[in-house]
């Protein structure tokens, strides 16, 4: 299949499957005798496993280094469970400075004056709420 059939069986775009290839996710195929690439099933596969581990966060470059041991032969499970243990402690902290922002807000919301406010004091964004 060419690079379009591809494309449209993958849910990607040309252009996406190109910049896999020149970024060595995706190996070049072979090429007609017109300079059309074309790619088979293992494209496919090569391809739902990227769009896999992308969805789970894993950067580009550690799925390249996946593909590369998978390429081998081995088992990809120790390489994948070291990544996923570190993206996993990656997102564990970013929700937590995510919880941290929106506590933060709710305060500043809580602390906004009613429908009298008042003028700003210079120097702040907001007065106090009275009673608060």
């Amino acid at each position: 299949m060419r690079v379009a059939e591809l494309a449209h069986v993958v849910g990607l775009s040309g252009d996406t499957i190109r910049y896999y290839e020149k970024a060595g996710l995706l190996p070049a195929p072979p090429r007609t005798p017109a300079g059309y690439r074309e790619y088979d099933e293992r494209a496919v596969d090569r391809l739902r496993f990227v769009q896999g581990a992308q969805r789970l966060g894993l950067r580009l470059s550690d799925i390249k280094d996946l593909l590369s041991i998978r390429d081998t032969g081995q088992c990809p499970c120790e390489p994948a469970e070291q990544l996923l243990a570190r993206r996993l402690a990656e997102l564990d902290a970013e929700m937590a400075r995510l919880a941290a922002l929106r506590a933060g807000m709710v305060e500043m919301l809580e602390a906004l004056p009613g429908a009298d406010c008042p003028p700003p004091t210079p120097g702040t964004w907001c007065p106090p709420a009275e009673g608060r």
